[in-house]
C-alpha cells in the first residue's frame, strides 16, 4: 500500500442531545487522537449554516496523511469513543484527503 504525501482530515457536524453526557466522548476519544497526532483546526465555535442544517457543533481534525485519519477512526481506541458518543450525539463524518 502506499502512503499518502497529502494530509487527512476528519469533517464532522455533530447533534448533541445530551451536552453533559458528551462530555464522557470528549474524554474518551482523547487516547486516540493523541495516539493519531490528530490536531483540531476548527472544534465548536462560531458557524454559520447558509445552505443547510449543520448540527450544533462543527469539528474539523487535521492528521499527519489520510492513511492516519483511517487508522485512527478504525482504531480500538476511537471505536470505544464512537459508542460512547453515539449515546449522547448524532453526527456526519467524512474522512478526506487533502490536497
Amino acid at each position: 500500500m502506499t502512503v499518502s504525501t497529502k494530509k487527512g482530515y476528519w469533517i464532522a457536524m455533530v447533534d448533541i442531545a445530551d451536552p453533559e453526557g458528551y462530555k464522557k466522548y470528549i474524554e474518551a476519544n482523547a487516547k486516540a487522537f493523541e495516539k493519531y497526532g490528530a490536531k483540531f483546526l476548527a472544534r465548536g465555535g462560531q458557524h454559520t449554516a447558509p445552505e443547510d442544517p449543520a448540527g450544533d457543533r462543527q469539528v474539523i481534525i487535521e492528521f499527519s496523511s489520510y492513511e492516519q485519519a483511517l487508522a485512527c477512526y478504525n482504531s480500538p481506541e476511537y471505536q470505544h469513543a464512537l459508542g460512547i458518543r453515539r449515546d449522547y450525539s448524532t453526527a456526519k463524518l467524512s474522512i478526506i484527503e487533502g490536497v
